[in-house]
């Protein structure tokens, strides 16, 4: 027996806002009729000894500690600096402030 009916698309697609011919609700119902079907067949499958998976892979972080290393000077960092001043770089201004 059929979940999802052609009258079902269309009240859904009333709410949504979304305007539908008849071929499109005709369609739709028997797609999501399909997807319910098989979401029923692996329910049905799946056990209590199965668990839930959220991705095929498993996931782990891929970061690296946070460890502090050998950092440049300020003055190693303005040497190749096109234009520095007060120890920093000197860049033109944008926003015309000052």
């Amino acid at each position: 027996m059929s979940e999802i009916n052609r009258e079902a698309v269309a009240h859904l697609a009333q709410l949504a806002r979304i305007e539908m011919t008849a071929e499109e609700l005709d369609k739709m119902a028997g797609e999501l009729d399909v997807i319910v079907d098989s979401i029923k067949t692996v329910s049905e499958v799946a056990g209590d000894d199965v668990p839930a998976t959220s991705h095929p892979i498993p996931l782990t972080n891929v970061f690296r500690e946070d460890v502090p290393g050998q950092t440049l000077t300020n003055e190693q960092a303005l040497s190749g600096a096109p234009d520095a001043e007060d120890g920093r770089f000197k860049v033109p201004a944008i926003l015309d402030e000052e």
